[in-house]
């Protein structure tokens, strides 16, 4: 019986969405669509939300209600820099701007730009933000 070759697929963390592929069938996610979904969930989830991570999450919620000035973006940016760096170790952060929209004076766009440290690959993820409460 000859050996089994390596397994050369990247390895991927937690979240894990399994998702049914065209065929129906179960498989993991890339790890480039595993660091995106994590980062998703760390920038939704409120610290304290979890119960055997309290710290986990970057607390956007805090930023609902709050006017659309310099000092709200930066400490927007702040908060992602903060919890991407702290709990997503695949990832290199690059760069994160919050930027205000001409047309939605009540909403910022979270432009993040990271490295992958595995595969040194660039990936960029855009969301906007509510700010009107």
């Amino acid at each position: 019986m000859s050996p089994k070759p390596p397994d050369r697929r990247p390895p991927v963390g937690f979240p894990l969405r399994l998702v049914p592929d065209e065929r129906g069938e179960l498989a993991f996610p890339s790890l480039e669509a595993s660091v995106r979904q994590s980062i998703e969930v760390i920038l939704r989830t409120r610290p304290g939300e979890q119960l055997m991570r309290q710290g986990f999450g970057a607390g956007l919620e805090r930023m609902v209600g709050q006017p659309n000035t310099v000092s709200t973006r930066r400490r927007i940016q702040e908060l992602v820099q903060r919890a991407l760096t702290e709990w997503e170790p695949r990832l290199e952060l690059i760069r994160v701007d919050v930027l205000e929209l001409a047309d939605l004076p009540a909403q910022v766009r979270v432009e993040i730009v990271y490295r992958l440290r595995r595969t040194g690959d660039v990936q960029q993820l855009g969301l906007a933000m509510d700010l009107g409460g």
